[in-house]
């Protein structure tokens, strides 16, 4: 029976008429489907010769460089240490470093120049580079609180403080300091002391203020030791210093004003000379030189005269000629002062 049914069912196959069947015929359908886009693809692609072109292979894209790390000489940053009265973007505009530049010695040496310039810092500035960040440190100049001047005598404090530009609540610096003992000493010169000396000291006080303290030693009159001349032919020196005002410090002159040494009165004995030599009909005569020396002690002065005498002129005949009725011209040369060889 088994048998039989096999053989009569095999007439039956030929129609997807049972599930194995189905299935068969199913599968077969895939495969001839599947065939199809394959013999289409090789049919549409294009040839070179018969033969299948191949496609280009796309190029790859270049890959970026990598960014270069900052050098460390290069600025990133500045800041400002030790700034206590100024901001530190006022004190970054006195300098000409940049974020962004190179940092060099050359540029960091400059730019404490340019710090001390201001004249409001101190000598200790300093500039340091870590790894491109740039620290300024810097100390600034105090504050003047007071003036004070110490062993003044001979002149008032009224006389000497206008000459001194220092002043109260001013920005204290050296070179100020330097300008104000100069003028001091100036103005004891023209007193006639030429050696005195001011030597100046600065207090220190809190919130970086200072006390400038002029300590003057103020020395003797400057008086003249000795009168030298030089070029004199016709008139001793006796006769010369004679016809000065300025007088050679003497003991029996001790107490005289002209023998302390004043430029003024330097110039003025000059024009004394040369009257006196006119007079003598030396009208050539000239003062070459007048130099004044201070003595190896510092204290007196020599000076010394370097002249040029000259030809002495006489007169000639002299007449004297009148076109007035009433006058006389031999009365009148009679009456004269100058004759012939005076």
């Amino acid at each position: 029976m088994i048998r039989s049914k096999a053989a009569g069912a095999s007439p039956a196959t030929s129609g997807p008429t049972t599930p194995v069947g189905k299935l068969a015929f199913a599968l077969t359908c895939g495969s001839m489907l599947a065939g199809v886009p394959c013999v289409a693809l090789a049919q549409d692609a294009p040839t070179v010769d018969g033969q299948p072109a191949t496609s280009p292979t796309p190029a790859p894209s270049p890959t970026p460089a990598p960014t270069p790390a900052p050098s460390r000489n290069t600025i990133r940053t500045i800041s400002v240490a030790g700034a206590e009265r100024l901001e530190p973007t006022t004190i970054l505009s006195y300098i000409r470093l940049r974020v962004g530049q190179e940092y060099t010695s050359a540029a960091a040496d400059q730019a404490l120049k340019d710090l001390g310039a201001t004249e409001l810092f101190a000598g200790s500035s300093t500039i340091r580079n870590e790894n491109g960040n740039v620290i300024i440190t810097v100390t600034e100049n105090p504050v003047i609180n007071r003036i004070v001047l110490e062993g003044n005598e001979r002149l008032d404090a009224e006389k000497i403080l206008p000459e001194i530009k220092l002043a109260p609540r001013q920005i204290f610096t050296r070179s100020k300091v330097r300008a104000d003992v100069a003028r001091i000493i100036e103005l004891y010169k023209r007193q006639g002391r030429f050696a005195a000396a001011v030597e100046p000291k600065m207090v220190q006080l809190p919130q970086n203020r200072v006390d400038v303290v002029f300590e003057i030693s103020e020395g003797p009159k400057s008086k003249v030791r000795q009168i030298n001349i030089i070029g004199n032919e016709k008139f001793s020196d006796g006769e010369l210093r004679g016809q000065m005002v300025t007088k050679q410090a003497r003991f029996t002159r001790f107490f005289s004003s002209n023998t302390s040494y004043d430029p003024d009165r330097l110039a003025f004995d000059q024009q004394k000379l040369r009257q006196f030599y006119l007079t003598e009909g030396y009208a050539d005569f000239r003062v070459v030189s007048a130099v004044a020396e201070l003595t190896p002690d510092q204290k007196d002065f020599i000076i010394t005269y370097v002249v040029e005498e000259g030809e002495r002129y006489k007169f000639g005949d002299v007449e004297v000629e009148s076109q007035l009725r009433d006058f006389d011209g031999e009365a009148i040369q009679r009456g004269l002062s100058m004759q012939s060889g005076d």
